[in-house]
């Protein structure tokens, strides 16, 4: 595909749910460098939804290494689903991820998809409970808060409020914010595999409490690149918010997205407020998409009852079967202005 360039600028449960509102929203465990890049352009890639299945995890090792080759990479982002959805969510098998990620030669920042641990109450996923699940990921990936896996890259991490996953870092300008949003419209769908026909007090309770540490979050990333005069804001996640294959359901039915709806209203007051661009970049539905999910006229608009944000830009990185290729960003120089600011292109796999 020819590369496209468009304009942005700009725990464990925690300790206890209760605490989220005497807490500071944010814990800065580490000061992300801001400044070591000066005015260079710098590149990133994002990848998700991979590997899915046996053939998908024997050749993950050699996607890593077509990225480690990539020498200009900064960073590398994971936005979720290290694993089918079919497929057991096993200790073994995370540990296994977890072996292949410390092989990336770039810092490399990883959010969970629903099928590491929302997911995983299905009965060929284990019946596990998915709160356990998600203890054992943050445990096997997160055992470091403020820093990256692969190459270490210091972020500022939410770890005081048990969400180590919950990043932000800055560069050249660029504010990135690492976001737990999840599929299952945001872990609300009931427990089946575990017998459970309706969301359990402490599944809403993982869901509130999460959901207010990503708002927080969002208002916190741009409060800080308003200050900074900041060119751009990414936002990265799992969730797929604007997934064509639940148009339907969610025009007949907006309680099908509710779980997102928190987060959305945030996202675009926040868009709305910021001279500039944003960037959302999420996996989930797992086919190559870039647009404007929310401009003028979208009918997601009065799914989440609201108004235009026309400056937001997402794009959906490949994912499961489509996962043969990663997706290149490259951010220009402080000089440059308009169009010139981000362009990305999709990088093909060699296998």
């Amino acid at each position: 595909m020819p590369s496209k360039t468009l304009t942005i600028t700009t725990a464990a449960l925690t300790l206890a749910f209760g605490l989220l509102a005497s807490q500071p929203a944010f814990a800065e465990t580490a000061q992300a460098d801001s400044t070591s890049d000066g005015n260079q352009a710098f590149i990133f890639a994002a990848i998700g939804d991979i590997p899915y299945g046996a053939a998908e995890i024997a050749k993950f090792p050699s996607h890593i290494q077509d990225l480690n080759a990539d020498k200009e990479l900064k960073f590398v982002a994971h936005v979720g689903d290290i694993k089918n959805g079919s497929s057991v969510c096993s200790d073994e098998y995370f540990s296994y991820i977890r072996t292949q990620f410390d092989t990336f030669a770039h810092p490399l920042v990883y959010t969970p998809g629903d099928n590491e641990w929302v997911d995983c109450h299905r009965t060929n996923n284990g019946a596990y409970n998915p709160l356990e699940r998600l203890d054992k990921i943050r445990e096997v990936f997160f055992n470091q808060p403020g820093k990256t896996l692969g190459a270490t890259m210091p972020v500022k991490s939410q770890e005081n409020l048990g969400l180590p996953e919950d990043v932000r870092f800055e560069k050249n300008r660029v504010a990135f914010s690492v976001l737990n949003v999840q599929g299952s419209n945001n872990s609300l769908l009931p427990w089946t595999g575990l017998g459970k026909t309706a969301a359990t007090p402490e599944q809403l309770a993982e869901v509130e409490h999460r959901t207010d540490a990503v708002i927080a979050q969002i208002h916190q990333t741009f409060a800080e690149a308003r200050r900074s005069n900041d060119r751009a804001v990414v936002l990265m996640q799992q969730a797929d918010m604007f997934d064509p294959s639940l148009l339907a359901d969610a025009t007949a039915n907006p309680a099908t997205v509710s779980g997102f709806r928190g987060i959305v209203q945030a996202i675009v007051e926040e868009t709305n407020n910021f001279d500039a661009p944003v960037y959302l970049v999420n996996g989930d539905s797992h086919v190559f998409a870039a647009n404007q999910p929310l401009a003028a006229g979208s009918p997601w608009l009065d799914i989440y009852g609201s108004p235009a944000a026309d400056n937001l830009q997402r794009v959906t990185v490949d994912g499961a079967n489509n996962a043969v290729d990663y997706v290149r960003f490259t951010v220009a120089g402080n000089s440059a202005k308009g169009a010139d600011v981000l362009s990305w292109e999709k990088v093909p796999f060699s296998q």
